[in-house]
């Protein structure tokens, strides 16, 4: 266990920057910790995958690769899966279950490849355990065994996360199409708020929601490891060690900063929804960090700045389906904006326009980041990015757009030239 080749899956475009935190948390570099489309390769102990687990904020599972094979057909798969060690992960009185991911798999069926993987763990264990095989438990399994297929290779994992890394343990309340945590903290890395040892500037999401990049932000401001208030499923392995584990989180709950008595909040978060802005309060002091960030209702075209030293704006905004959801402040099921916000453009062209009128008129000298698939917000914004980070929303393209706020009138757009005959 001293030597294991870990992967850590994250969404696409967040690769340099887990790459970095992994770097920080272990000071693995070099060949030990390399980048691959859509995750990192790492070489490192089982210590340090408890460690991670912890700690990791950007990446989606910590998955231990036990098999690495070419294949050409499902029998393939089923001799890969027959020749891992599983008795030494865990025993049959254990819960399992397979999932299978592709890119260009000449299989035809990811279902009966998975069954295959299914039928060879199981075999194996029947062999070893004098006919004892797991069970499988497609809702709650113990074990989570993964295998992603190639054109013509096979990898096998065993997940040490369980449940997937953006559930924090705090979150009870929730509106609609929430933002996932670990986004949350890839707008954060690509903003640039925690980077260095200054002091932290003031951080505001005047479209909060439930409160996620908000808590998020205080959570790092606090050194609160995020995996702190839940558990993983390597808790549950053989070679879990429970001393082992105490001691890594007596070390992080030591880490934390205690915010001063009386010391003013740094953290803001805004919210035209009041129902959605009690969802917050209520997740923060969940979150251990209530005392560190100030939610208040509030239009976002109407709320002023809520600190006198600039800083930093960074928010993900209703779009598409989400922008259209009706209701005014504190009323309706999912409601972000007002409904004088609502009763625009379909792509909230109208209401972005006006965000960046009052960005302009009432904050100067802060940075506004803005996450969005609309690649073309900053001409509806009449407001030139001076950054562009590309950021996956799950299945959905996006761009983080960074806008320097200047006293000043917004520019008229050029009228465009008149076509050649």
């Amino acid at each position: 266990m001293n030597s294991l080749q870990l992967f850590l899956p994250c969404a696409a475009g967040v690769e340099d920057f887990l790459a970095a935190e992994v770097h920080a948390l272990t000071g693995l570099q070099g060949e030990d910790l390399l980048t691959r489309r859509g995750g990192v390769m790492v070489r490192a102990s089982w210590r340090d995958a408890m460690l991670l687990n912890l700690h990791i904020r950007l990446a989606q599972r910590v998955l231990v690769q036990l098999s690495y094979t070419q294949y050409r057909s499902e029998q393939d798969l089923y001799r890969a899966a027959s020749e891992v060690a599983w008795e030494i992960w865990f025993t049959p009185k254990q819960s399992i279950k397979v999932e299978v991911t592709a890119q260009h798999s000449p299989l035809t069926s990811l279902n009966f490849a998975g069954l295959k993987i299914k039928d060879a763990v199981c075999d194996r264990f029947r062999d070893k355990a004098h006919g004892v095989r797991p069970d499988v438990n497609t809702q709650w399994p113990d074990v989570r065994i993964y295998a992603h297929l190639t054109t013509d290779t096979c990898s096998l994992y065993i997940d040490t996360s369980g449940e997937p890394l953006f559930k924090r343990g705090w979150r009870e309340d929730k509106g609609d199409a929430p933002l996932k945590e670990t986004l949350a903290a890839a707008m954060i890395a690509a903003c640039g708020w925690a980077d260095g040892d200054d002091d932290l500037l003031p951080l505001y999401d005047p479209c909060c929601g439930s409160g996620t990049v908000a808590i998020e932000a205080a959570q790092i401001a606090c050194n609160i490891a995020p995996g702190s208030r839940r558990h993983f499923a390597f808790e549950k392995y053989l070679p879990f060690q429970a001393h082992v584990w105490s001691a890594i989180k007596t070390e992080a709950a030591s880490a934390e900063v205690v915010r001063p008595a009386g010391q003013k909040p740094l953290i803001f978060g805004s919210d035209v929804s009041h129902r959605m802005v009690d969802f917050a309060q209520r997740n923060a002091e969940r979150a251990g960090v209530a005392d560190v960030i100030e939610f208040r209702g509030g239009d976002a075209l109407q709320r002023m700045p809520p600190s006198d030293v600039p800083g930093v704006m960074l928010l993900n905004p209703p779009y598409g389906e989400r922008i259209e959801v009706g209701g005014v402040a504190g009323e309706g099921a999912g409601g972000r904006f007002g409904q004088r916000e609502q009763a625009h453009t379909e792509d909230g062209g109208e209401f972005f326009n006006q965000l960046a009128a009052h960005w302009k008129k009432n904050y100067s000298g802060w940075s506004g980041w803005i996450l969005t698939p609309d690649l073309k917000l900053p001409g509806k914004m009449r407001l030139k990015e001076s950054r562009r980070v590309p950021m996956w929303n799950g299945p959905i393209e996006c761009r983080l757009f960074k806008f320097d706020m200047v006293a000043g009138k917004l520019k008229t757009p050029t009228a465009a030239p008149a076509a050649k005959p």
